[in-house]
């Protein structure tokens, strides 16, 4: 979350070999191609919210090329989920090798038939880089499933019966708490936790729990320091607020979801105190602290989880009774392996911290020079992002950032966001900063 320092940055990141050296247009985005195959879809699919079309068996490194034809250097990577980038080679060798093809093959129900060598692989990608205090792992389909832990005595007849009919004392009326502009996915739990789109949620029935301000912190920070530890304690207040009063109306808070960094509401940050309280308010009330890595996660953010910036007391919890046909997927496990042995071997968070204060710099020096239509720059690690006038003023820079061949991601109201791969060296951020440049040279 700073800017300026003036240490020395390590040499680049391994590059994929083959990426291209930059981008390459052809077409303006989505060109010709794309926008027939948009119409053949829609034909079958809703397809409002497809930007163009892919082809991945030419797409490299850092690198996405379009069904046109057109290179983009891309910073926003399927939505921050392909950390080393496009066909990278260790990848590919994981597929290819034969003692993954049962895992890919098969799909095994793990909750009830896992293979023989889950434990051992488990113990080799999720638990070697599990977060500090953190001695349990459960592997999920996807990143909405969660259930409450329960405690005390052993369940009633009465307890499973009344459970059966989504009744209490089985199924009690608890609460979980979540903050304004958050985003946690979109099966009906998981949505009644979401509070970005109003297309996520309308006409879908939704518990009605209690819902916080999150932090909405001035930059640069160490000029607003007062007002943005006023602003976190604001909100620290009203969580214990909410706590209070749903307690007394019989409806008590369990849970208080959250994540480290709002990503789908605008890539917004709160300190490490106003975690650190928001885990205090939590423990006095006996509620959980869940905090949703799936967007901070795998050392984007300079640390492998964007909680261990925190230093918090205690590590997050986690759910215990999660339950589903596959709860998960083994065959991932083999791409985690490849992906992990990547990372530590090309120090590939070392580099995301690095680096990412290279583009954080560089986005600082742009807002300078363009003051009128950048502000709030901001960014942890290789997380960043910068804020425009309007939604519309942000559209059109990024359709020029586009159609010179640089993709990136949007979020909140009017928020550029950048979600690079850790291999991102130093010269795609130069092509990255020399573009954005450029465009709002144009606008």
């Amino acid at each position: 979350m700073r800017a300026g320092s003036r240490r020395v940055l390590s040499s680049a990141a391994p590059a994929v070999a083959g990426e291209p050296d930059r981008p390459a247009m052809k077409t303006e985005v989505p060109g010709p191609r794309s926008r027939q195959l948009a119409q053949e879809l829609s034909v079958i699919q809703e397809s409002g919210a497809v930007e163009f079309f892919a082809d991945y068996e030419r797409s490299l490194g850092n690198y996405i090329v379009d069904a046109d034809g057109n290179v983009m250097l891309d910073l926003y990577t399927q939505i921050a989920s392909i950390p080393i980038g496009y066909n990278h080679p260790s990848v590919i060798a994981a597929y290819r090798d034969p003692k993954n093809q049962s895992a890919f093959v098969n799909r095994p129900a793990l909750g009830v038939f896992p293979p023989q060598d889950h434990v051992q692989r488990m113990f080799g990608t999720l638990m070697s880089v599990a977060p500090p205090g953190l001695k349990n792992v459960q592997t999920m389909s996807c990143g909405a499933c969660s259930r409450r832990k329960r405690g005390g005595a052993a369940p009633s007849a009465d307890d499973i019966n009344s459970c059966l009919k989504n009744q209490p004392p089985g199924c009690p009326d608890l609460a979980v708490l979540s903050f304004n502009h958050a985003f946690h996915g979109r099966t009906m739990g998981a949505l009644a936790l979401t509070h970005t789109k109003w297309a996520h949620k309308l006409d879908f029935p939704q518990p009605d729990w209690p819902v916080a301000d999150f932090p909405l912190l001035q930059y640069p920070l160490d000029q607003f320091t007062k007002e943005n530890q006023q602003e976190e304690q604001r909100c620290l207040d009203m969580v214990r607020d909410l706590m209070s009063k749903w307690e007394k109306t019989g409806r008590p808070v369990a849970g208080i979801a959250c994540e480290p960094i709002q990503a789908e509401g605008g890539d917004n940050y709160a300190s490490p105190a106003f975690f650190q309280g928001l885990q205090d308010i939590a423990k006095e009330n006996g509620a959980s602290l869940m905090l949703d890595e799936v967007q901070t996660g795998c050392g984007l953010t300079g640390k492998f989880w964007a909680h261990e910036h925190f230093n918090l007391r205690e590590p997050p919890d986690v759910p215990f009774r999660i339950f589903n046909t596959w709860v998960g997927d083994p065959s991932k496990l083999a791409l985690l392996e490849a992906v992990l042995g990547v990372i530590k071997k090309d120090r590939l968070v070392d580099n995301a911290r690095d680096v990412g204060e290279y583009m954080l710099n560089g986005l600082v020096k742009l807002q300078s020079e363009f003051p009128n239509i950048l502000s709030r720059t901001r960014g942890l690690g290789l997380m960043a992002a910068i804020d425009f006038p309007d939604v519309n003023v942000r559209g059109k820079v990024m359709k020029r950032l586009r159609d010179k061949g640089v993709h990136c991601g949007a979020c909140g109201s009017a928020t550029l966001r950048v979600r690079p791969t850790l291999t991102i060296g130093r010269k795609h951020v130069d092509i990255f900063i020399d573009t954005l440049r450029n465009a709002l040279k144009e606008h």
